[in-house]
């Protein structure tokens, strides 16, 4: 390793230990894909409502299973809430999913203009 000295007149010497490197590669990246890296997709937030509505259909689906329910209207109320959690978890699963890719994509596309 090789040891600099600051060479101001600050009256004191900082060490700066550097290590060699052999090479840099150097990526030459847009402001748009960097807005995109920044802003990231919105497929976390995909994935965080899918878990939420599909433990809420689990929920909703072992209370039908293992409960008496008398009143028809409560009971379609629940198979609703059920059905639509499941359907809206599973939506957003999937667009989880395609959406994931999409930063992979970008980053691959900006590794490969160096090759």
């Amino acid at each position: 390793m090789e040891e600099i000295k600051d060479s101001k007149d600050t009256g004191e010497n900082i060490p700066i230990k550097r290590g060699r490197v052999d090479s840099i590669t150097v990526y030459d990246v847009t402001d748009y894909e960097l807005d995109q890296l920044e802003n990231g997709s919105p497929a976390s937030l995909f994935l965080n409502f899918a878990i939420l509505l599909l433990t809420t259909g689990v929920s909703f689906l072992i209370a039908l299973l293992t409960t008496t329910i008398e009143s028809d209207r409560i009971f379609y109320i629940f198979f609703i809430i059920t059905l639509v959690s499941f359907i809206s978890g599973i939506i957003l699963f999937i667009l989880w999913i395609k959406g994931r890719k999409s930063i992979k994509d970008l980053i691959e596309k900006i590794k490969n203009r160096c090759l």
